[in-house]
Formats: structure tokens, C-alpha cells, sequence
């Protein structure tokens, strides 16, 4: 997934030109923005296919926190200085947030529920994490309006999980739980990304390198499972090109582009639709069914992702994913 930042440096969205015309800029952006989108419906797939493919959780991980390293090992070791005077409270919400703890409770979680509760709740409840997490310190109340959008999206949340409480369906019931407990996690990434002074390489850096060493030590030490061996090839490369390449790699600096192409409010409107689309992209690849409660809860989660970032003087936008 990758990842859910924070744009309060991102620099204004050049204006629109006159007679309706888009700049060059703005048709980069909005590609590398639809990109991003893609990307993370990915993840909300992968998470769901996990359980249907012959890789472990684990080994998902390691490709997911692994191949960034590969990519980028130059670029982070100019950085290595930086990556130093992080402080270390800081860094701890980023990796918690973002990295194994987060992982791992997203794809189980998944494997219990659907493309659509992925999609929906981790992403659509990270703005009502954040603003939690905001007030608890004194840092910022929503305004009216981002209100309305925190209900909408904690009502859009009962919508879909209402129906497994009445059935009392213990396994949809615990990986929502699940993936509820990763949307915390991400919105506690979100906060720590304010407050580190890196840019996308570098954040995905410090994010990935101890996520990599601790899945690795994990699996050498025997706690988590691995069937990295023995995996078909068609799961290798579906993990490798959406987890590694597209949700660790390209996910973050994509939507570091575009936000400062477009900015940070209409990347945020655009970015709300990943859960639509993981959803409809779920109907046939996977065979999941369109159920009511999906056609009521994923609309309500994204209006209400879309208006908790709507403009305010006072507080930067909480951008609905990673």
C-alpha cells in the first residue's frame, strides 16, 4: 500500500489556464495520481489473494519491504545521515505503523474478509484515526464539515459489518477487527510522517530497512512461516510487481508527485475512489459478490473520505493511503 502521507510542505497546484486547457504538468500529475489509485486497489487484492496463493504472509512481506531496498540501496546510502538524526519515537511510529505490525494485520485480515472491507476500512478509517490521535494531544479539532465526513465513514464502516454481527461470523468479524487495528497503525504512520524531516525516498527508506531486518530475522528464527522455495512463479511475480514494485516503490513517489502537481486537496478527492475500485476490480478477478452492504458502506466511506479532507485554514490534510 503504499503509503498514506501527510502534504503540508507540497507547494500549491499551479493554477488551471484559461479556455479550459490543462498544463502538462497537471496531465503528469493526474496520470502519476490514477497510478497511485491502481496501485492501491492492487493492494487491497493482494491482501485478498494472499490466502488463495502459495506464498506465506511473510514472504509477502519480504518482497514488499525487500525489493524498494534493492531498487533504491544508492539513494538511501547518500541518506544515511539523515536517516540518523530521525528521532527515535518518530521512527518507531513509522515503522510500527507502516511496517511489519501494519502488514501483517492488513493481509490476514484480509484473507478473512473481502477486497472491499480491505480497500474500505483501511484506508477510510485512517482520517478518523488521525483526528483521534490529533485531539488526544491538543493539536487540532475538525472543523464542521470534516465531522460530518468522520461519521460518514464510521457509519459506512457499520454498514458493511453489520450484517457478519447479526450472522455472528466470527472470522469476518475478527479480520475486520484486523484491519481496523492496521488502519490505526497507518494513521499513527501518517502522524510520524509530520514529523520527519525526509523526503519520499528517504521516508520509504527508513520505513522499509528495519521492516525488511525484522520479517528476515522472524522467519530465520522460525516464528513466521515461509513457502518462499517452493512458491508458483505466477504468485511470485503477482507479489513482486504489486507489493514490491508497485505498493513499496512506486505507490510513494507517485503520489509525492502528483500532490505536488495537483495538490494535496485534489489528490486527496481522486485518491478516495481506490476503495471503488478495488471493490468493482474485485467482482472479477475474485468472483466476490456485490453485496448490500457493500453497495451502502464503500460510497458512504468515500464521501466521507472526501469531505474529512476538504479545505481548512488551520490544519493540513490527512490523505486517505500509502
Amino acid at each position: 500500500m503504499s503509503t498514506t502521507e501527510l502534504a503540508p510542505a507540497a507547494p500549491p497546484a499551479p493554477a488551471s489556464p484559461k479556455h479550459g486547457t490543462r498544463r502538462p504538468g497537471e496531465v503528469a500529475g493526474m496520470v502519476a495520481l490514477l497510478l497511485t489509485v491502481a496501485v492501491w486497489a492492487g493492494f487491497a487484492l493482494s491482501a485478498r489473494a494472499l490466502s488463495t496463493s502459495t506464498l506465506e504472509p511473510a514472504d509477502a512481506a519480504l518482497l514488499r519491504f525487500g525489493v524498494p531496498l534493492l531498487v533504491l540501496a544508492p539513494a538511501l546510502w547518500r541518506r544515511r545521515r539523515r536517516f540518523a538524526a530521525v528521532g527515535r519515537w518518530t521512527a518507531l511510529k513509522i515503522v510500527g505503523g507502516a511496517g511489519v505490525p501494519f502488514f501483517l494485520a492488513a493481509m490476514y485480515g484480509g484473507s478473512l474478509t473481502s477486497t472491499a472491507f480491505v480497500g474500505a476500512i483501511v484506508p477510510g478509517m485512517v482520517p478518523l484515526f488521525v483526528s483521534v490521535l490529533m485531539m488526544s494531544t491538543g493539536r487540532g479539532v475538525p472543523k464542521r464539515m470534516q465531522t460530518a465526513g468522520l461519521c460518514l465513514i464510521a457509519t459506512g464502516v457499520v454498514a458493511l459489518v453489520s450484517p457478519y454481527v447479526v450472522a455472528v461470523d466470527g472470522d469476518v468479524l475478527f479480520g475486520s477487527g484486523m484491519l481496523l487495528l492496521a488502519s490505526g497503525l497507518w494513521a499513527l504512520y501518517t502522524v510520524g510522517l509530520r514529523e520527519v524531516d525526509l523526503d519520499p525516498i528517504g521516508s520509504i527508506g527508513l520505513l522499509c530497512a528495519p521492516s525488511f531486518v525484522v520479517v528476515a530475522l522472524l522467519v530465520l528464527a522460525g516464528v513466521l512461516p515461509t513457502n518462499l522455495a517452493a512458491a508458483t512463479w505466477p504468485d511470485l511475480a503477482f507479489f513482486l510487481l504489486v507489493q514490491g514494485l508497485g505498493v513499496g516503490l512506486c505507490a510513494g513517489l507517485l503520489y509525492a508527485f502528483a500532490i505536488r502537481r495537483l495538490g494535496a486537496e485534489r489528490s486527496a478527492v481522486v485518491g478516495s475512489l481506490s476503495p471503488v475500485v478495488a471493490t468493482l476490480l474485485a467482482i472479477p478477478l475474485l468472483d466476490e459478490p456485490l453485496t448490500l452492504a457493500v453497495l451502502v458502506g464503500v460510497p458512504l466511506i468515500t464521501l466521507g473520505v472526501v469531505l474529512a479532507n476538504t479545505r481548512t485554514r488551520h490544519r493540513p490534510k490527512v490523505l486517505p493511503h500509502a
